[in-house]
């Protein structure tokens, strides 16, 4: 069900639309500096049966570390913030952690993410350290806990599954109900931009998991699966997520044709089964236009027609079909490799595409002895080209890159 409440920051503090999970009582009503406009009223939807009710836009903290940008959007009545313990090689946790120590912590909702150790996040299977990853998961965690000065998060994702195998993993789902039980973790996730459909139907039977974080856009190939899977997921009480919704958020690798982002997140916002969103903001210009789309979530015609324009372009992002890695004849991570070229040339996170192509154990040329690409992509992405593009950046030191 959805809410929409005409109230600033002081308003929406004092209305407790977190529920059952708890009062949102901030430090202070501050209201919008000088200069900004006023905020437009707070659209809230509930996740799940978590008993959170939460506005449509939140935070993806992934790319930014600026304590100032995230007091902002809790003034503005952002109550949501998601991180991970890979982002920023943890200072996003640790700037996170700084800031939100002078709220109460039932005034916002934290989640964060840890990578497994010892699987395939793809496949599930399991490789060295598999025997340990139970261990090393709870480990990793705990360290997201101190980085954050938190004694619990609200969300604990499994970070990046791509099958039904990665999502079920039962050292994973032990280290995962483990947090749980010790209160570490109010509620369990899973995040996936690989096979979204498996992932989401998977969580969904799970009986473990509370919320299903996924990539979705008008431009993703399988967004009529995702959709459908979506709704199976709020059927059995899943709050659902949203990652990704900009679609790489340029058309071009020049940064010259934008995507329209209010046109995309409404797109986004238009199935009610969707709980929130978290795009990824690092700059005041990017929170304040993607918090306006709560004046009016149905999309003009003019931002309808943008979005069937940019559906015909091939643009950044990667129509997540998966059919380039089985036409790899070395059999790269094809769609990981074009992740990792969004976030370098969509969102200038170099160090995030770094990761990427690091956690994949790519060189700088990772097509060398292969004459022609036989990659054929439907969305019309220049495969090797794009390769090429990205697979540079391993020839730089990581430090480089922060």
């Amino acid at each position: 069900m959805e809410k929409k409440n005409n109230f600033n920051r002081r308003g929406f503090l004092k209305s407790s639309v977190i529920g059952a999970a708890g009062v949102l009582a901030g430090t202070s009503a501050i209201g919008n500096p000088s200069g900004l406009k006023q905020s437009p009223p707070v659209v809230t939807r509930k996740l799940g049966k978590t008993g959170i009710e939460l506005p449509v836009v939140s935070f993806g903290v992934m790319r930014s570390d600026s304590a100032n940008l995230c007091k902002m959007a809790l003034e503005m009545g952002v109550v949501h913030f998601d991180t991970a313990y890979s982002y920023m090689g943890g200072r996003n946790e640790q700037m996170l952690g700084e800031l939100l120590k002078n709220y109460p912590r039932e005034s916002f909702v934290i989640s964060t993410k840890i990578p497994p150790d010892g699987f395939n996040r793809d496949t599930g299977v399991a490789g060295p350290g598999a025997e340990n990853a139970k261990e090393s998961f709870i480990a990793k965690f705990d360290e997201s806990l101190k980085r954050l000065q938190m004694d619990h998060v609200d969300i604990l994702y499994l970070h990046g599954a791509g099958s039904r195998d990665a999502t079920l993993a039962a050292p994973l789902l032990e280290a995962l109900s483990e947090m749980k039980k010790l209160g570490k973790a109010r509620f369990l996730g899973v995040s996936t931009h690989m096979n979204e459909p498996e992932v989401i139907q998977a969580a969904a039977e799970s009986g473990v998991y509370d919320v299903v974080l996924t990539a979705y856009n008008f431009k993703h190939l399988r967004a009529p699966e995702i959709k459908e899977k979506i709704a199976f997921a709020a059927s059995k009480g899943l709050g659902v997520v949203i990652m990704k919704p900009m679609a790489g958020a340029f058309m071009d690798q020049a940064r010259q044709r934008p995507i329209n982002c209010k046109a995309a997140l409404k797109w986004v916002l238009e199935d009610p089964n969707v709980s929130t969103t978290i795009p990824g903001i690092t700059t005041f210009e990017m929170l304040t236009e993607n918090f306006s789309v709560m004046e009016d979530l149905r999309m003009t015609q003019e931002e309808k027609d943008h979005i069937e324009e940019a559906k015909l372009v091939a643009g950044l992002y990667c129509g997540g079909c998966t059919e380039c890695t089985s036409q790899c004849t070395k059999k790269l991570p094809v769609h990981d490799i074009m992740r990792a070229f969004m976030y370098a040339y969509g969102y200038h996170d170099y160090q995030h595409a770094y990761s990427v192509l690091e956690e994949n154990n790519l060189s700088s040329d990772p097509c060398s002895g292969c004459d022609e690409c036989v990659v054929r992509c439907p969305s019309g992405i220049m495969v090797a080209d794009r390769i090429a593009g990205v697979s540079k950046l391993r020839d730089l030191p990581k430090d480089m890159l922060v």
